[in-house]
């Protein structure tokens, strides 16, 4: 779709050299979704995050009801050979009177049967308890199992996130300190570029310093196929005065990002499927407006990669 989007764009671009409301409509539109889907997968995050706490808590709890089953096993089974010491002393009993009277027998006979009976049941609870302790130490061993294997899928995921993060810096280290930052925040990894590396003043061509750097950043996502690419492109609150062929500071910064993005398909390893750009003009500054620092530092594009979460999910919903 974005693909579609671009197309019918630069051909309206071609035929009327203005953009008409209609693309500006869309833009927004297209703005609106990816935000949407951005604050999805934000949620999403924060709800695996959330299913993950609640899967502790219930191994938790699972691990605190086998501890008392096997509290309560054990006092069965003290239980049992009581009982079972008590019926050996009864046979003893038993013997030594059986050679009294008969009422003293048939007494002890009575007593026999009871504790006979009773030793029985108890038989039979131990090895209800016993069953019940077996299947709740499978399903606290399957349990745990998965609760290691989500832990283990969010480090890896974690790990790569910084091992992307180092590969970036280390690919655009010649950039860093010149308009260009790389951060690692939230399980997301932020590539800012300041707009005196890439663009000349209301202008949304990229300069050649600035494709380079482009360039090289796309050579490391090339390598990294899993990661979802957002491009972001921001303004600073001063109103474009430019040609007629933009409409303000939202259409100059969705232009930009679109830059970005028609860069980076160069690169044929990068699969399109995994670009998004977007426009935000000025409202998500990073810095005061009041300076012209500030303003330098609001004038940007960030280009926002995210892990898949769709293993995550899956061992969430085997929990």
């Amino acid at each position: 779709m974005l693909k579609k989007l671009s197309l019918i764009a630069l051909t309206l671009i071609l035929t009327t050299s203005c953009v008409s409301k209609k693309i500006y409509t869309d833009l927004e539109d297209k703005y609106a979704e990816l935000k949407k889907e951005h604050r999805k997968l934000s949620d999403t995050n924060r709800d695996l995050e959330t299913e993950l706490n609640k899967a502790k808590n219930d191994l938790a709890k699972l691990q605190a009801d086998y501890d008392q089953v096997i509290v309560q096993r054990n006092k069965l089974q003290t239980d049992y050979d009581a009982t079972k010491a008590n019926l050996a002393n009864l046979n003893a009993s038993y013997d030594a009177l059986e050679k009294n009277s008969s009422a003293s027998i048939a007494e002890n006979a009575k007593k026999n049967r009871e504790l006979l009976a009773q030793l029985e049941a108890k038989e039979q609870a131990l090895a209800a308890e016993n069953a019940r302790l077996e299947k709740l130490k499978q399903e606290l061993e399957a349990r745990s199992q998965r609760v290691a294997e989500l832990e283990n899928v969010i480090a890896s995921k974690d790990a790569a996130m910084t091992n992307l993060k180092n590969a970036i810096s280390k690919a655009l280290t010649n950039f860093e300190g010149n308009g260009l930052t790389v951060e690692q925040r939230n399980g997301k990894v932020y590539v800012s570029m300041e707009n005196k590396l890439l663009f000349e003043s209301g202008s949304w061509a990229v300069g050649s310093k600035g494709k380079q750097a482009v360039k090289q950043l796309g050579e490391v996502l090339a390598e990294n196929p899993e990661i979802a690419i957002l491009i972001e492109g921001h303004t600073d609150n001063v109103p474009y005065k430019g040609n007629e062929q933009l409409s303000g500071n939202w259409d100059l910064s969705a232009k930009r990002a679109t830059a970005i993005v028609n860069i980076l398909r160069e690169n044929e390893a990068i699969n399109p499927e995994n670009l998004t750009a977007a426009g935000r003009g000025e409202f998500a500054p990073v810095a005061s407006n009041d300076t012209a620092e500030g303003k330098a530092q609001n004038r940007r594009i960030e280009v926002i990669l995210t892990p898949k979460l769709d293993e995550i999910s899956k061992l969430l919903n085997e929990l």
